[in-house]
Parts: structure tokens; sequence; C-alpha cells
């Protein structure tokens, strides 16, 4: 297996991974559950920690696509910018639901400042995760890209 069909195979984990954390998180925090709280963190963790091969994937991934005909360079460019904040974006959250998982274990309760950083950051999480898996569609997928994309072969020149 190559790292392309790695990158191929593990990227929708992420996309996938953070909404339903989040979703989790939510019904945990509306329901006042703590186990499912608990649950979400261990999923945003996992979710961080199998976010690294899909990040470290991507180059090779890019290095196997450029040269083919249709792609745009334009649009591995901006995946690809979107893709380091995201990245960023899982792995503190990650961090963070780490920390709130070794709070959890002293038998504390999370308090609503923290339950409400884990929300909002798990939200923009995943409306990164799609924005950067949207981006990443379009460079082999011509039917998801809007008129205002255009697709510029990698070969061409500026």
């Amino acid at each position: 297996m190559t790292p392309t069909h790695l990158h191929l195979l593990l990227n929708h984990i992420p996309v996938l991974g953070t909404v339903f954390g989040l979703g989790l998180f939510a019904f945990g925090v509306w329901r006042k559950n703590h186990e499912l709280k608990t649950a979400a963190l261990g999923v945003f963790v996992i979710i961080a920690l199998l976010t690294v091969p899909v990040y470290l994937t991507g180059e090779p991934a890019e290095e196997t696509v450029e040269s083919l005909p249709g792609v745009s360079k334009a649009l591995i460019e901006q995946h690809d910018g979107s893709a380091a904040y995201a990245f960023t974006g899982v792995i503190v959250t990650g961090v963070t639901a780490l920390g709130g998982l070794i709070y959890f274990r002293r038998g504390k309760l999370l308090p609503v400042w923290y339950c409400s950083l884990i929300f909002a950051g798990s939200l923009i999480v995943s409306g990164l995760m799609a924005w950067t898996a949207n981006l990443g569609g379009q460079i082999r997928h011509t039917e998801i890209r809007s008129n205002t994309i255009l697709a510029q072969p990698s070969g061409d020149k500026d």
C-alpha cells in the first residue's frame, strides 16, 4: 500500500470522527451524562492520533497526483494550506480532551467553561475538517468544483 492509498483510506476518519465526537459530546452535555462526555473526549484523543498519518501522507499523495491530467496545482495548494489549520486544530482539541480525561480520572467533574471550550473547539475543528475535505475532493473530482475555480493543470506555467 502506497502513502497515497493510505492518505485516501484514512482521510475520512478525522472528518467523520470530529463530527461524531462533537455530536457525542453535545449529547453528553445535554443529558448531563459524564460517561458520554468522557467517551467523547476519548474519541477526540483517538481522532487526533489517527490524523497524524493522514497529515504525513499528504505530501506523498500530492507528488503522486500533481502531474495527472486535469489536476489543479492551485487546488492542491489550497487543500494543503487548509490541512495545516485542520491538523493543528484537531491536535489542540485532542490534547485538550486528553487534559479533560486526566481531570476526569481524578474523580472531578469538568467545569462548564471547560465543556464550552471543548464544544467550541470541536465545532471549529469539524468545520475545518469539512472545508479541507471539500478542497481535497475537488482535486480529482471535477464535478464538485465551483465555477469560480478553474482547473489549471500543475504542469502549466503561471
